[in-house]
């Protein structure tokens, strides 16, 4: 098969692979690769990286560019685990790997040498090769741009990057809505679109247009968005000198031609045209005065009229004539009249849309300007918009591009199809600056690599005719070299050939660029073959059915839905379909992944093999507050901090947590009622009717009331009331801890639950509380502030649970980027066509412009005006490609076996991928399915989840405090406060809590207290100003004392504060822990304790305690991947104590 096409070529000429690789990983040379999935694309880029190092660049000089920290991280992985590999290797091998990179060979003897010496010349340097994403290349240019600059673009000079800005969106609508109260003509806008779209869909537009603001600031300084809908008078010259089209009607010469074309209707003998004639009349009635004259005022009559027209002539939302009116000749003639003026009309009411929001996005994107100022924010958004400013700027590009020459000498960007015109903008800036400069300079190597058939993320602003302009511009401006490479080592022939077959076929089908045949390096036939299709079931079906009468508890049976169940029953067919091929061993688990385009689905897919006793595991995350059980614990916590929230209460008792019944919660409702009724108070609504009166009666209340004749609820109650003691006496994290253990919280929901989700449940709860000790350490935040911070939008995670290695993989298509199995099933394959959007944003920016040329408020694509109409068919058209390219994708990561499944969908969709399948591999086997055992049958014991769950947990840390009050503060501070020559046990141990607070604020590079942090300590502890003195004092001279170089960037390259460890069932807190750098290839550790005492080396508890963190410290550092690495090398572990006289005492002699 390799031998059908030219699998190489090289400026559009065919050539062997080792011309093909001699030119790519050429470091002196620019180069745009364009090479089809599975063709090494990442291991080109790497390559050309060692190529660069052994030509002479510093690691530091050369710059690789990705879009994902995950991808990063992988680069940076294999280049390392290369340059290791190689420093071992004889010197044949180096020879042949040198050679498979392009180095010819009268060099390779010379360089084999200088490639085994790279790993430890670069560990040596200190400087590793930057691999970065877009935006932390980006963000590192703002760190070092001139004040003015952000200054201009109204950002804060000292600021938070948010890697999210959905929370700060949200934030934003309060100060939009006071400035409309405050401009009356913002105000009149807005008032306009909510009077036509209401106030959902208005709000609706404008996310649209704030998620879109970078595009809008760029084509609004240009005035495009302004131009980018045209006036009607523009498109239609016939209506010129007319407020609007409508108005037409109100003219003499229009008003005797529909006349006209009604009476000849109303003469016919069938009812269809005589209504169609009554309708006409109708509608310039309402444009007639009482005197016969028109009125010619009334805007919104001009429009009623119209309607009405178009009632009468046209089928209902669209614009044709009606088919029982097409043989009437004055039918044929309005129908044309009418056309024009509809279409007219549309142009008017678009031109006044874009218009009104247009102005209310100027205020908008202000307001939001204002309150990133304001809160100290820069989104992602700005960074990518400033670097955009410094790279174009002809003053400032100067400036940056000086600091860049001095820094960068290749630049190599992977998966370039992803880039968007912006990020292209800002590289081209750059690189084209050198074209035809003199002076000898030349721009860095610019190497690109990519594949537009693998773009799928234009919903990131990606576009693949980027890569194309790319393309232009470093063949024609920097004469550089285009590269094609057709070749997989990944797919087997059958998979090759479908891939083929279907994406020659859907390139011809959307006219888009030529495919290129694929050829590949594997010799395994494979296979691809289909699932049954899973039809609609009918209302006479087993087990379905659909019938309103039929009464359903909606807590305890969701609503089943005839889709909802075809995906149930599809999933459950491909999980059979998977038990098969795992019990014929034809596959493990983790050979398996299926792919699916929503996330939804692969929730059904897990459920499904679970079921069947089949690992499963979704790598994607979720936010922890949607997970069942956290909300379960969020309305615990929103019951306890607000008694007054009935509903979070009934969640908590209904929940695993109390497991309280239907029938007590019935009789905890009837019993409020009475309470309520006998005390006058008013019940539910009616309470917040009545100004000035007090809370009412709440649940929370009544199950403290003796009364009460359920002893469970009375339980429940007082147990509530415990724990309403917690949340106020202790930190969230602290109180949360408390109520899982009394509460057996973990081992009540994992009970609970079915057993193929015990792992997850454990894993989100424990989440749950890691959550509560990241906000502000857990120590000083409040219930209320915890709650709001995991409600907020992607605050926290789901973490992954604990599955097994062996685990079926489901993941999204664009989860599975770049990723590989031997077989892949591909879920929900003929879904229905998605809906129409509406209240969007269009936008074309084509890749070599500078800023989008259109910028469009779209009110419905399925009504598009006729400006709009050619670039709608643009985007309908780059949609349809990014959808063959997700087919692409889906299809390529398959080694040897793809398996198509799909259900019949409610619309038929003629450009499904199962339709694609059918159409074009109309031979593909369907394999009939083999049912399996009924759930866990088949399944060995090793294989699934035993009966019995072991929950482990750790024991309980005891103190050998004296008394309870004392806990807290031993286990924070140390226990020389409770040596008896301190005379003031209380006041010592609040100065000595206050200290330690101080130094835990501290960074790098930063020796003096804040004046905020110095009034914090001095309200959490209550200290007088003389303690108060005492503790800023101590923490300042332990700052600026002998190890003042704990706290200095130039020494320290790793640090922690108040860094919990454990060591023998006992947990510490070590004050600070950092990596100290001794010399370039030499670092050494510190275990760093603060003391009130001058001479703690003469109390033995305390150099016992400082052994025991020291030991503590070596196995926490031992934990840390690159830590573990240096302890392999010898690092030294010291300890000292640092007093409050600035002494630096160490406890003994380096410890290894």
């Amino acid at each position: 098969m390799s031998e059908l096409a030219p699998a190489y070529e090289l400026n559009a000429m065919p050539v062997s692979p080792e011309v093909f690789y001699a030119a790519a990983c050429n470091p002196h040379q620019h180069v745009a690769i364009e090479a089809c999935a599975g063709a090494g694309k990442t291991w080109i880029l790497v390559s050309r990286i060692i190529r660069a190092l052994l030509e002479g660049a510093k690691p530091q000089e050369i710059l690789a560019i990705t879009f994902t920290k995950k991808a990063a991280g992988e680069m940076r992985e294999r280049l390392l685990d290369w340059l290791q590999k190689f420093s071992s290797q004889s010197d044949l091998e180096l020879e042949l790997e040198l050679t498979s990179r392009g180095v010819l060979q009268d060099q390779v003897k010379h360089l084999a040498p200088k490639l085994a010496g790279l790993y430890a010349d670069i560990l040596a340097g200190g400087q590793p090769v930057q691999i970065r994403t877009f935006h932390s290349w980006f963000a590192a240019l703002l760190k070092g741009c001139p004040l003015s600059v952000l200054q201009n673009f109204k950002l804060p000079i000292s600021y938070a990057l948010l890697e999210d800005d959905a929370p700060a969106r949200a934030q934003v609508w309060r100060p939009f809505y006071t400035r409309l109260h405050q401009d009356p003509n913002a105000l009149a806008d807005y008032q306009y679109l909510v009077g036509l779209h209401g106030r959902s869909q208005t709000e609706k537009a404008l996310e649209s247009g704030l998620q879109k603001r970078v595009e809008f600031q760029l084509a609004e300084a240009a005035g495009v968005v302004k131009t980018s809908v045209s006036k009607f008078d523009e498109m239609f010259p016939q209506f010129q000198k007319l407020v609007s089209p409508a108005q037409s009607l109100c003219q003499v010469e229009s008003r005797q031609r529909w006349l006209q074309w009604s009476a000849e209707l109303g003469r016919e003998t069938l009812s269809t045209p005589r209504k169609a004639a009554a309708g006409i009349v109708a509608a310039f009635e309402l444009l007639a005065q009482p005197d016969g004259a028109s009125d010619a005022t009334s805007e919104a009559t001009w429009e009623q009229a119209l309607e009405t027209l178009k009632k009468a002539l046209f089928v209902s939302k669209e614009e044709r004539l009606n088919h029982h009116l097409k043989a009437y000749p004055a039918a044929q003639a309005a129908e044309l009249e009418l056309q024009a003026l509809s279409q007219a009309q549309d142009q008017y009411r678009a031109y006044l849309h874009q218009q009104a929001m247009r102005r209310l996005m100027l205020v908008l994107v202000q307001e939001y300007s204002s309150l990133k100022l304001q809160q100290g924010w820069v989104d992602m958004n700005d960074v990518e918009l400033l670097a955009n400013a410094l790279m174009s700027d002809p003053v400032l590009s100067g400036w940056v591009q000086e600091r860049l020459d001095q820094h960068i000498r290749h630049v190599l960007i992977d998966e370039f199809q992803d880039t968007s015109p912006l990020q292209w903008q800002t590289l081209h800036a750059w690189v084209s600056s050198y074209v035809g400069a003199g002076g000898g300079t030349r721009p860095p190597s610019l190497f690109i690599v990519g594949d537009p058939k693998q773009s799928i993320y234009r919903f990131r602003r990606a576009e693949p005719q980027v890569f194309k302009a790319a393309q232009t511009f470093i063949r024609q401006e920097l004469s550089g070299d285009l590269l094609s490479c057709d070749h997989t080592r990944r797919n087997a022939l059958q998979v090759t050939d479908a891939v083929n077959r279907m994406m020659k076929s859907e390139s011809q089908r959307l006219l888009s660029t030529h495919f290129r045949w694929h050829t590949t390096a594997s010799h395994v036939s494979g296979e691809i073959y289909k699932l049954p299709l899973v039809s609609k079931l009918q209302p006479s079906d087993a087990g379905m059915e659909f019938k309103a009468t039929t009464w359903r508890d909606s807590l305890t049976n969701p609503r089943s839905l005839e889709e909802d169940t075809l995906k149930v029953q599809e999933c459950k067919q491909m999980a059979h379909h998977i038990a098969s091929l795992l019990d014929q061993q034809r596959y493990k688990p983790h050979d398996l992944m299926v792919l699916s385009r929503k996330r939804d689905n692969l929730v059904l897919m897990e459920q499904a093999l679970r079921a069947l006793g089949i690992p499963a595991d979704q790598p994607e995350k979720l936010e922890l507050a949607s997970a069942p059980e956290v909300l379960d614990v969020l309305a615990l916590l929103d019951a306890l901090v607000s008694t007054q929230h009935d509903l979070s209460l009934a969640q908590a008792l209904k929940s695993p947590l109390f497991g309280v019944s239907d029938a007590d919660l019935m009789e905890l409702s009837k019993f409020h009622r009475l309470l309520a009724t006998e005390s006058g108070d008013p019940v539910g609504n009616e309470a917040e009717q009545i100004p000035g009166k007090q809370a009412p009666l709440a649940w929370f209340d009544v199950l403290q009331h003796p009364s009460l004749q359920s002893e469970r609820l009375r339980v429940c109650g007082q147990t509530l009331l415990k724990w309403k003691a917690f949340l106020a006496q202790l930190p969230p994290h602290d109180a949360l801890s408390q109520i899982y253990q009394e509460g057996d919280v973990i081992g009540k929901f994992v009970a609970a639950c079915p057993r193929t989700l015990r792992y997850s449940v454990q894993a989100n709860l424990q989440a749950l509380l890691w959550a509560a000790l990241s906000l502000d350490r857990g120590r000083y935040a409040s219930p209320y502030a915890f709650i709001r911070a995991l409600k907020a939008e992607g605050a926290y995670q789901t973490p992954r649970a604990q599955t097994p290695d062996d685990a079926v993989k489901l993941l999204t298509v664009h989860g599975a980027k770049g990723l590989e199995a031997p077989c892949v099933f591909l879920l929900d394959t003929h879904s229905a066509p998605q809906n129409a959007q509406s209240m969007s944003v269009l936008i074309n920016w084509p890749g070599q412009s500078k800023r989008p040329t259109h910028f469009i408020f779209m009110r419905s694509e399925a009504r598009v005006t006729p400006s709009v109409r050619g670039l709608m068919e643009e985007e309908l058209q780059a949609r349809a490609l990014e959808e063959r390219n997700a087919l692409y994708v889906a299809m390529t990561r398959a080694q040897e076996c793809l398996v198509v499944s799909a259900s019949e969908p409610h619309r038929i969709n003629d450009q499904s991928w199962w339709q694609c399948f059918v159409s074009y591999l109309p031979e593909m086997s369907e394999r009939a399915m083999t049912p399996v055992m009924s759930l866990q049958t088949q399944v060995t014991e090793g294989d699934m989840t035993p009966e019995v769950f072991i929950l482990r947990t750790l024991p309980v840390l005891k103190s050998a405090a004296s008394s309870d009050k004392q806990v807290a503060a031993e286990v924070l501070i140390d226990d020389e406060t409770t040596s008896p020559q301190w005379a003031s046990r209380d006041r010592a141990s609040r100065i000595g809590q206050a200290m330690h607070r101080l130094l835990e604020w501290q960074g790098l590079d930063g020796l003096n207290i804040a004046q905020e942090h110095i009034q914090k300590v001095q309200r959490q502890f209550k200290l007088d100003a003389s303690s108060l003195y005492e503790a800023v004092q101590s923490a300042a001279m332990i700052l600026k004392g002998e190890a003042t170089w704990a706290w200095q960037s130039q020494y320290v390259t790793w640090w922690a504060n108040e860094l919990p460890v454990t060591f023998k069932g006992q947990t510490f807190r070590l004050d600070r822990l950092v990596k100290r750098r001794i010399s370039i290839t030499q670092e050494e550790w510190w275990v760093l304790d603060y003391k009130l005492s001058h001479q703690p080396l003469n109390q033995e508890a305390l150099t016992s305690k400082m052994k025991l963190y020291v030991q503590a410290a070596q196995i926490a550092i031992a934990q840390l991947d690159e830590v573990g690495r240096s302890l392999k090398q010898n690092a030294a572990v010291n300890a000292a104590f640092l007093s409050a006289s600035g002494e630096c005492i160490m406890l003994t002699a380096k410890t290894n």
